[in-house]
């Protein structure tokens, strides 16, 4: 199997925008409320991301959805945020009820907001760095 770099079979990766104050929130919610710690971050614009954007040949300039990569698998759009939610703890994991919406549906929901996230919640000028004590919840070069 062709892993994507710095991905192995059982990684759960979550690739965000680290510019975006929304995709930023997104990935502070989920630091706080996975228990087991199954998930591992990576921004976009960090070298890590645009290595594994590369690999899913996604372009690496600009980018429009949240990509979630189960070692070489990936979803997008409303699908990614199906399957993070799902394997959270409750109430969380209650939100995939709305995966009942047609995927049509829930894909232009989506990128209603992805498509308008710097104009409804602001961008920051730099890609944040992790505060020190999230560093391992964050995909590093091996």
């Amino acid at each position: 199997m062709n892993f994507p770099p710095n991905i192995q079979k059982n990684d759960r990766v979550i690739l965000f925008d680290g510019v975006c104050k929304l995709c930023n929130a997104w990935s502070n919610f989920i630091i706080k409320n996975d228990k087991k710690q199954q998930f591992k971050l990576c921004s976009v614009q960090s070298i890590e991301g645009k290595k594994i954007l590369n690999h899913f040949q996604f372009p690496t300039e600009h980018f429009e959805t949240m990509l979630y990569v189960e070692g070489n698998q990936y979803y997008q759009k409303s699908e990614a945020f199906f399957n993070v939610i799902k394997k959270l703890e409750m109430p969380w994991s209650l939100l995939t009820i709305f995966k009942i919406l047609p995927k049509s549906l829930s894909d232009w929901l989506y990128d209603r907001i992805a498509l308008n996230r710097y104009t409804l919640f602001g961008k920051y000028d730099y890609c944040r760095l992790p505060e020190a004590d999230h560093q391992t919840r964050y995909i590093s070069e091996k």
